[in-house]
């Protein structure tokens, strides 16, 4: 990469951007989320709850591109919450499985009634077709990003 590239100020703006959105969007949705729910819980429980079946803490680590630690943290509150089951893994007793229970439902369709607001407001604003059109680009630009992080 040339000196050129890296002060373009268009490679610098659209990365100014998306910090500044990224911020913006975690912001909004935090303190739109029931009380006692951080946005971590939502994105995990949501997870659960689009995709069912059972992960390791490791596999939902690396799908969320957090550290082991990190993960492990999330879902012990989730557990405390009684929002996860953590298990034993039966095939390998090194590993935990985890899964979504009843009550992580529950909460997950608290929360996206709780934020669904915010999701309202910036369809009225935006409008589905700004909206859909951003999606490909954006998508694309994740993939890129997250190449080599796995």
């Amino acid at each position: 990469m040339n000196q050129t590239t890296v002060n373009d100020p268009l490679v610098i703006a659209l990365f100014s951007e998306i910090a500044a959105t990224e911020q913006l969007a975690r912001t909004r949705l935090s303190r739109a989320l029931p009380p006692g729910m951080e946005l971590s819980h939502f994105i995990v429980l949501n997870h659960f709850a689009r995709l069912r079946g059972e992960k390791t803490p490791a596999q939902l680590a690396r799908i969320f591109h957090l550290t082991k630690g990190a993960m492990t943290n999330t879902l012990s509150k989730l557990e405390r919450a009684g929002y996860v089951h953590i298990r034993p893994d039966w095939d390998d007793a090194r590993r935990k499985l985890v899964s979504i229970s009843p009550a992580g439902l529950a909460a997950r369709e608290a929360a996206v009634s709780a934020i669904s607001p915010v999701f309202e407001d910036m369809m009225r604003k935006l409008g589905p077709e700004k909206i859909r059109a951003a999606l490909p680009f954006l998508r694309e630009l994740r993939e890129h990003l997250g190449d080599g992080l796995d």
